[in-house]
């Protein structure tokens, strides 16, 4: 079952989601739903509220519980947890038992949301348009987001080529992907991701200017190894990987010989956008 793990705003806050690919429908994160709809000052609060009303609809017999998905997506601690969904019927149904003035807008914008994925489907265009207003809205700055959208082209292009030579996505990928990050920064993803102070965020959105192009090159680079090579097992994809990343890796070096300055930043998307940070023009001790 193919599935596309996202994240939808809803009044400039999260709640996770992931597209099935086979069953043509999102299922979200009931626990980001019920935080939102009772306004919880934290995500425990809206764990033990939906713990509560789990019980309650369950020995009422409600379907939209017995019937509830569980799916694993990114936790605050960074790690993959199984999570209760719902797709948008079932979460139409459960808002109405959660007393909210927030629950006729957030039913439209579920109904919206659904119609976007199909609209997306039948001209990729338009879902290009949309994340590029997405991260607008967040505040990043539009030379940025170009940025950000070419380096997500140069990714699945990587990604497709993995494909083609046998890459399993999941643990695989990861692995790949470490080894690139490690060779073209010196960090690997859980240790970039610690120097820039995140936890469940993601690091390519915490990324300068400069970081991200760097990072396209090293991506860019081990999909054209990759082509010319034609590996045939994940180990010799692996041996690409690190030498597409050292590649980018020794620019990086040489920049920073050059201007003096660590470009592997500890600034982030949250220090970025309240400093207007959106290059890499500040050492990372500023």
């Amino acid at each position: 079952m193919g599935k596309e793990e996202a994240i939808k705003l809803f009044e400039q806050k999260q709640v996770r989601s992931i597209w099935d690919d086979e069953e043509e429908k999102w299922y979200f994160s009931i626990v980001d739903v019920i935080e939102i709809l009772t306004e919880q000052a934290n995500h425990q609060g809206a764990r033990n509220y939906w713990k509560v009303l789990k019980n309650r609809l369950l020995k009422e017999g409600n379907e939209t519980v017995t019937n509830c998905n569980r799916l694993k997506f990114l936790a605050a601690d960074g790690k993959m947890r199984l999570t209760d969904v719902a797709d948008t019927e079932q979460l139409f149904r459960l808002i109405q038992s959660v007393p909210s003035p927030k629950a006729e807008p957030f039913k439209l914008w579920i109904a919206r949301v659904a119609r976007e994925r199909i609209d997306e489907i039948e001209d990729p265009e338009i879902g290009i348009d949309r994340l590029m207003e997405t991260y607008l809205k967040k505040g990043y700055s539009k030379e940025w987001v170009n940025q950000r959208l070419k380096s997500i082209e140069v990714r699945n292009d990587l990604t497709n080529e993995w494909d083609k030579r046998g890459v399993k996505k999941g643990q695989e990928y990861a692995i790949l992907t470490d080894e690139i990050t490690k060779a073209w920064s010196g960090f690997s993803v859980k240790e970039y991701k610690k120097h820039k102070d995140l936890k469940k965020e993601n690091l390519r959105d915490n990324m300068t200017n400069l970081e991200l192009v760097l990072n396209m090159l090293a991506e860019a680079t081990t999909t054209e190894i990759s082509k010319e090579k034609k590996p045939k097992n994940f180990l010799e994809s692996k041996i690409i990987a690190k030498q597409g990343g050292t590649i980018a890796g020794n620019t990086r070096k040489e920049i920073e010989e050059k201007t003096g300055k660590s470009i592997v930043s500890k600034i982030s998307a949250k220090k970025m956008l309240e400093n207007k940070i959106n290059t890499p023009s500040k050492s990372i001790d500023e």
